[in-house]
């Protein structure tokens, strides 16, 4: 099978509850519940959740965001990337976060953006380094205390 991505229907909405990180990884993303949450909260088309299926298996989340109001100033820095991603702990080092971060951009893509922007929890237990491996550079930046990178879509 190869993964492919579903939107968060009430039919899977336990599904994709049901997904977890490593317990080594919980301080550095949030729950799926958490994410929903959010989604819910946020003007219609800015969050963008879906779960991750390899067939019928549920192997992760994730979420975009398209178009926010990055600095929260009624709109002087527009950006959209990815907000979320959660692998669950046994689906890891299996591609499935690269296929995420792939599909995201192909997403945004499609919707006329040039480029991905992603945080991440700064130090040697954050994914960093994933991130670097897949073309992402760090803006000097930081959010919420988390390391902020983009990767050129052109």
């Amino acid at each position: 099978m190869s993964p492919r991505l579903a939107e968060v229907t009430p039919v899977n909405l336990e599904t994709a509850l049901a997904i977890r990180v490593r317990p080594d990884q919980e301080h550095a993303v949030e729950p799926v519940a958490h994410s929903l949450a959010e989604a819910y909260v946020r003007p219609a088309g800015v969050a963008w959740p879906r779960l991750i299926l390899d067939g019928d298996r549920a192997v992760g989340f994730l979420m975009a965001f398209v178009d926010i109001d990055w600095r929260a100033d009624g709109g002087s820095l527009r950006r959209s990337g990815l907000w979320r991603l959660n692998i669950d702990a046994g689906q890891q080092g299996k591609g499935y976060g690269r296929f995420a971060v792939e599909s995201v951009a192909a997403e945004l893509r499609r919707r006329g953006c040039g480029e991905l922007y992603v945080t991440w929890h700064p130090g040697a237990d954050g994914p960093g380094e994933f991130y670097r491996r897949l073309g992402f550079r760090t803006t000097d930046e930081t959010s919420g205390g988390q390391t902020v990178g983009v990767l050129d879509l052109g």
